[in-house]
């Protein structure tokens, strides 16, 4: 199962990007054996700055056709890390060929394109910006992939 990151602006060179592509990459190496991956990251940039609805549209031409749909968003379900590892497991024991995380922008994900999607995903209550999400995504993503697989990485 393909696995995208789809988030609303550019991630620029720094300790952001680094993590999430060392974090992609041990996904990728661990994942492959399980049917996990590889994981990319689509960026969509609103230039016209037409807000919400025109990132969900933007978003909406990124996202892979067939594929589930899991926003992140602060309203969306709190799971483990285990449970987040059973779900990703059990998505691609569905034999769905893509899966697509959608990240929005400063303002969160058109609701529109929350009522479209498969799944809500949250880290909490709190509300976390967004390019750290996607280091916090990618890492849970490999972190899934080691629980998948027995790895030592996860401990409880």
């Amino acid at each position: 199962m393909r696995v995208h990151i789809c988030a609303v602006g550019r991630l620029r060179a720094g300790p952001e990007k680094d993590l999430i592509d060392d974090y992609l990459n041990r996904f990728d190496r661990t994942g492959r054996a399980l049917g996990l991956g590889p994981a990319r990251v689509i960026e969509v940039e609103d230039k016209k700055n037409g807000g919400m609805p025109a990132e969900a549209a933007l978003l909406r031409r990124a996202i892979p056709a067939g594929s589930l749909i899991c926003v992140m968003d602060e309203r969306g379900k709190v799971e483990t890390s285990p449970d987040f590892a059973n779900r990703l497991g059990g998505w691609r024991d569905q034999g769905r060929g893509d899966l697509c995380f959608v990240i929005g922008g400063a303002d969160g994900i058109d609701k529109e394109l929350r009522r479209e999607a498969d799944h809500a995903l949250s880290f909490g209550k709190m509300v976390w910006p967004h390019m750290l999400v996607r280091v916090m995504l990618a890492e849970q993503l490999y972190r899934a992939a080691s629980i998948l697989s027995g790895g030592p990485y996860h401990r409880v």
